[in-house]
């Protein structure tokens, strides 16, 4: 037989051993009351925070940083940047809410004391409870941590050898000459009984009430802690014990003829960590009915027989329930108003007073309550005669639907291949649901809520126009600079026009999850060999028919906002610019440099000609005229007007239009393409109506392409083959959705 330390892995686990053992030991797990005071003075601040303050460090600790948005930046949370449950890659977006979120919570430390339950209200499908699970997964991290140690206590009861007599009577140690000063770290089976706090309170508690400020000043200095004092919550400023706990604090008391010292040798300090799968400070409530907390007494058994006798007359309670394991942490009501309102009714006197009643029982609380609620279940829930009574104890806050196309691109394509399975993922497969999405919840401006200069420019604002107003600033191609101008300064006022009004923007329309099951039902089609845009937009047209069931479906069209059907249409028109570009870039036929360089060109001529200046020539270094021909030949292909005065407004425009971006974009070198946008479209329309002979040669030669009749080394073989690795190297199309791309662009366009 084998020795046991020359077993199969017997050095691995001596290794694990070894790094739990360390780990243990650093991070302070189990320590007597005299060892965590000691923490506190080196501490105070931080071993002092209520459940608000720590959450705000929390979010804190893991950093900001600025996203670049419309009408302006945000400052965004990493927090909300990790994985949430295992399936989302982070919340997208939303910056706006987690801001809303920290606001409250700071407000509550403020205030000493966690007064109202956070509620976050929005459509369904709109990261309300992504949002809140976020921020409990940043708790189990944070707590791991030595910025986010968390410390309860236990009543530790040694067996009777260290106690003859009766309860504190003699305190030393069977075989030890010094006398033991705490049993909080003696082996386990040296411990007859180990009481634990059900609601994790603070080990701060123990001191009375009445004596904790000045014990805090013998610990601090007067100074130090009565600042400490006056930023301290209500729960440890004038908390108390739960009643178990405070049941054996005074029979300790009691037995010990009011030796305090004596009672706290049974204080065992105990590190925890939240957990949300174990129900330790993270604490779900579901909607179906059940009594959020319970009090029973303590099954007598065999750890309740060791006990001292003092203790053992008395009829101890254990508290459980929701509200009880989430204490010191945060408790989430999860579609709250889908309970009864009899069955929270005792949130008005949790927020107010901070304690509830169980049986004979209060249990005071230091939790910060978040709950999540659709704009259906609100609406109905405002009506309810009780509402103002429950307004004062809920801070709404609202979770809108996404509005920046890239932002909901971006919940797409992070899972966007576990739809597809086996499928290949053809490219802007992800960014046409979301552009389709967000038409959806678009709402039309109304101009009588905006000033005289601003209000027509607005109110012509198509769905499109004002869906790329809010994905990247992109301005209408028609508008004239200083209507650019105006519109760029009025973003914020757009944005915000239907805030304070209750069906705001972003409140109708798809929800992410519709689109991911559009998405799913996409990949299942057997007529299209990937999932593809033309995939999606098909699954768009039958989803569009489902009227009775979806209430966006319902709105009617002004103007062209609330068109879902039309939607479909837009945007397959703007899959079809893109998949232009790509074909023709494919093939060898796109050169925006040569345009850039063409634009470029052009501009420098106009401005010399608007200053009536010459150009220097290069080679011969004479000054000579702007070149004409160029000017001409470009204002033609782009529609510049005829009659001379005009002309030169054109061109006066062009140049202001540079010096209003250059002004937007100090840091940034110029790109006449993201300025000028629509001579960009009609340059590349200009250029391509001449090649049309290529593309035709082209689609014929992929409709023969792989059979009998095709030709490798004809012209029209070489060009298919070129373009067909083209689109797979260069843009990620594989070779079926390259040809499904390439037919369905001549089919509509040429």
């Amino acid at each position: 037989m084998p020795n046991g330390s020359d077993l199969p892995g017997s050095e691995i686990l001596k290794t694990i051993d070894q790094a739990i053992r360390k780990e243990f030991e650093s991070n302070r797990r189990v320590l007597a009351f005299d060892e965590y005071m000691i923490l506190v003075g080196e501490n105070a601040e931080r071993q002092t925070r209520g459940s608000s303050q720590y959450l705000a460090d929390m979010m804190d600790h893991f950093g900001t940083y600025e996203t670049e948005g419309n009408p302006h930046s945000e400052k965004r949370f990493k927090l909300f940047d990790f994985p949430v449950d295992g399936y989302a890659p982070k919340v997208v977006g939303q910056e706006q809410v987690q801001n809303q979120i920290y606001r409250a919570l700071k407000t509550f430390s403020r205030q000493h004391f966690n007064n109202k339950l956070i509620l976050l209200h929005g459509p369904n499908g709109s990261a309300k409870s992504s949002l809140i699970h976020a921020i409990m997964g940043g708790l189990e991290r944070y707590c791991h941590e030595p910025d986010g140690a968390l410390y309860t206590f236990n009543w530790v009861f040694p067996v009777e050898r260290y106690t003859k007599g009766g309860i504190g009577l003699n305190v030393y140690a069977p075989a030890q000459k010094e006398p033991i000063h705490t049993y909080a770290k003696l082996p386990d089976e040296e411990v007859a009984a180990r009481i634990p706090c059900d609601l994790k309170d603070h080990p701060l508690l123990i001191v009375p009430q009445e004596q904790r400020l000045a014990f805090l000043e013998k610990l601090l200095g007067e100074k130090a802690a009565r600042e400490l004092w006056e930023h301290m919550p209500i729960y440890l400023t004038r908390g108390d014990l739960c009643h178990r706990c405070k049941q054996v604090f005074d029979a300790l008391l009691t037995a010990n003829q009011g030796d305090y010292k004596k009672v706290l040798m049974h204080v065992q300090v105990e590190r925890f960590y939240l957990a949300r799968r174990y129900r330790k400070g993270l604490v779900t409530i579901e909607p179906q009915l059940h009594v959020d907390a319970q009090y029973h007494q303590l099954t007598y058994n065999r750890s309740m027989s060791a006990l001292p006798a003092s203790l053992q007359s008395l009829n101890l309670f254990a508290l459980t329930g929701d509200l009880i394991d989430g204490n010191r942490g945060v408790i989430e009501y999860s579609d709250l108003l889908k309970r009864p309102v009899d069955s929270f009714k005792y949130l008005l006197t949790a927020c107010e007073s901070g304690s509830v009643n169980i049986s004979s029982s209060i249990a005071y609380l230091d939790s910060v309550m978040l709950g999540s609620a659709n704009e259906v279940q609100l609406d109905a829930f405002k009506e309810f005669p009780d509402f103002t009574s429950f307004k004062a104890r809920i801070e709404l806050i609202r979770v809108p639907y996404l509005m920046a196309t890239h932002e909901e691109e971006e919940i797409y394509s992070g899972q966007i291949q576990q739809y597809a399975g086996d499928k290949h993922v053809a490219p802007h497969a992800a960014w046409t649901a979301a552009l389709w999405a967000v038409l959806t919840r678009l709402k039309k401006p109304n101009s009588i809520n905006f000033a005289p200069a601003i209000s027509a420019i607005v109110s012509n604002l198509s769905p499109l126009e004002k869906a790329r107003l809010y994905d990247n600033g992109d301005m209408p191609a028609a508008l004239a600079p200083e209507d650019r101008k105006i519109l760029r300064a009025a973003l914020r006022r757009i944005r915000d026009e239907y805030s304070n009004v209750p069906y705001y923007e972003g409140r109708m329309g798809a929800s992410a999850r519709e689109m991911k099951s559009m998405l799913y039902d996409a990949a299942q089609s057997p007529e299209f060999p990937c999932l593809s845009p033309l995939g999606i937009l098909r699954q768009a047209e039958e989803f569009v028919k489902r009227v009775s069931e979806y209430e966006f479906l319902k709105q009617d069209v002004k103007d062209g906002f609330h068109d879902a059907p039309e939607f479909v249409n837009t945007v397959r028109n703007e899959y079809l610019n893109r998949l232009d570009r790509e074909v023709r870039d494919a093939m060898g036929l796109y050169n925006s440099m040569q345009w850039e360089d063409f634009l470029r060109r052009y501009i420098q001529h106009i401005s010399l000609v608007l200053k009536k200046e010459k150009i220097k020539n290069p080679i011969t270094g004479k000054l000579e005229d702007p070149d004409f021909s160029l000017i001409d030949e470009f204002e033609k292909i782009v529609g510049a007007p005829d009659e001379a005065s005009a002309r030169e407004t054109f061109r006066q425009n062009i140049i202001s239009q540079i010096g209003a971006w250059s002004l937007d974009h100090p840091k940034e070198s110029v790109v006449f393409a993201q300025i000028f946008p629509d001579f960009w479209r009609r340059l590349e329309k200009h250029y391509y109506e001449s090649q049309k002979s290529v593309l035709t040669q082209l689609h014929d030669a992929l409709l023969v392409y792989g059979s009998d009749r095709d030709d490798p080394n004809s012209e029209g073989g070489k060009l298919a083959r070129q373009t067909l690795a083209n689109l797979q190297q260069k843009h990620g199309y594989c070779e079926n959705c390259a040809k499904e791309a390439i037919f369905f662009l001549m089919r509509q366009r040429y």
